[in-house]
């Protein structure tokens, strides 16, 4: 038996963890409960160093090993949804309207998996950084992690995750190279006019018609087919118009929608044409009108040496590799790519109820072979060269 394994009594434990944490869900950015409980955990595994407040609540564990060597972060998430969850396991969400519906309770277990046995056998050379990030829901985590100053003490070499993916055969692993996960970013237009008497609406200014205009025209502006360089698809989320009253002629109207392509650079002009037409729509309306920007993610890409070193993880595991194609969804691992070579693989689960949905749960089967896998891309990525501190020295 080697030191990377997992006992029977380990997966016990860690499948009872994910469970508790499955009943104690938090949000995007309230994930201090969550945190505490991983940090404490990461103590009494030993972690060498111990981070906390990163980015707002998240947490590092490093295990460093006896000589200088590459940083290897390996990065998993803290936070759920705000859906109510329709499911009936044991272990049923106890937060009213909220609930781990993308898995991040089983990512955190897989995490703390990988740190167990990183406590039993320390790497060689170099670092692992266990991270726990906070808020990659909206989009803000990653972003705020990266420019925390605590961060540039854990700037890693190389980084790695996988994500659960209920689409895919179940126990394999799909490694795209290059692009990984859609960018995107949600926008909310809000278009003033005047509110009047139901009875003498020309008294007024109604946006309704360019409301409506915008929810035919706004959606047209998609094209292209996936994950090709043209694709583009703007989704209508939301439309509201005045308030639920019969004697008012509404003057306020808001409408949601989010923007996708393939790129960082092709979602700017995405976004930057939706501005124009709703700038044009509102002026031709005589309406004001307010943009705002929400739940940003920027593209995420697979370098391909990570992405190697993903494959080869997955064939030590004896996990069945795919390379596969990339996430339409959103993921904002994207932004750790930004410092080192990085990339994310999808673990398959199977069929069963699709991530988001009101009655998805983690497959408790994967936590072994994520665990397996993460931990072997670390130790073989440790092996990798200099780190960007040696480097630097010799530069």
């Amino acid at each position: 038996m080697t030191q990377d394994h997992l006992t029977p009594d380990d997966l016990a434990a860690l499948i009872a963890l994910r469970r508790d944490l499955h009943r104690h869900p938090e949000l995007s950015g309230q994930e201090g409960r969550t945190a505490a409980r991983i940090a404490a955990l990461l103590s009494d595994l030993g972690a060498d160093d111990l981070v906390t407040g990163l980015g707002g609540h998240g947490v590092a564990g490093v295990f460093a090993g006896a000589r200088p060597g590459p940083t290897v972060l390996l990065r998993c998430e803290l936070d759920a949804l705000p859906i109510a969850e329709t499911g009936t396991p044991d272990w049923v969400s106890t937060v009213p309207g909220t609930a781990h519906l993308c898995g991040h309770d089983g990512h955190m277990v897989t995490m703390l998996a990988v740190a167990r046995m990183l406590s039993r056998a320390r790497p060689a050379r170099g670092r692992v950084v266990c991270m726990f990030q906070p808020a990659e829901e909206d989009g803000t985590g990653a972003i705020a992690v990266c420019a925390d100053p605590a961060y540039g003490a854990l700037t890693p070499d190389w980084a790695f995750a996988l994500h659960n993916e209920p689409d895919l055969p179940r126990g394999t692993a799909h490694v795209p190279v290059g692009l990984a996960s859609a960018p995107s970013v949600g926008l909310r237009l809000d278009l003033t006019g005047t509110e009047a008497h139901a009875c003498a609406p020309e008294t007024g200014l109604s946006p309704a018609a360019a409301m409506a205009r915008l929810m035919a025209e706004l959606p047209a502006l998609s094209g292209g087919r996936f994950p090709m360089a043209d694709y583009r698809l703007v989704t209508l989320c939301h439309a509201r118009l005045g308030d639920a009253a019969f004697g008012i002629a509404p003057g306020r109207a808001e409408v949601l929608v989010t923007a996708r392509t393939t790129s960082d650079a092709s979602l700017a002009e995405l976004v930057a044409t939706i501005r124009a037409l709703a700038e044009r729509v509102a002026h031709d309306a005589g309406l004001a009108l307010a943009i705002t920007e929400h739940d940003a993610f920027l593209a995420g890409v697979n370098h391909p040496d990570a992405a190697r070193i993903l494959h080869s993880a997955a064939s030590a595991a004896g996990i069945a590799t795919q390379t596969g194609v990339p996430l339409r969804a959103s993921e904002d691992f994207g932004r750790f790519g930004h410092d080192c070579p990085a990339a994310m693989l999808l673990l398959g689960a199977g069929p069963g109820p699709a991530l988001h949905n009101p009655d998805y749960d983690f497959d408790d089967a994967l936590i072994a072979p994520g665990a397996a896998l993460l931990i072997s891309a670390a130790r073989a990525a440790l092996t990798q060269g200099q780190s960007h501190e040696d480097r630097a020295l010799t530069d």
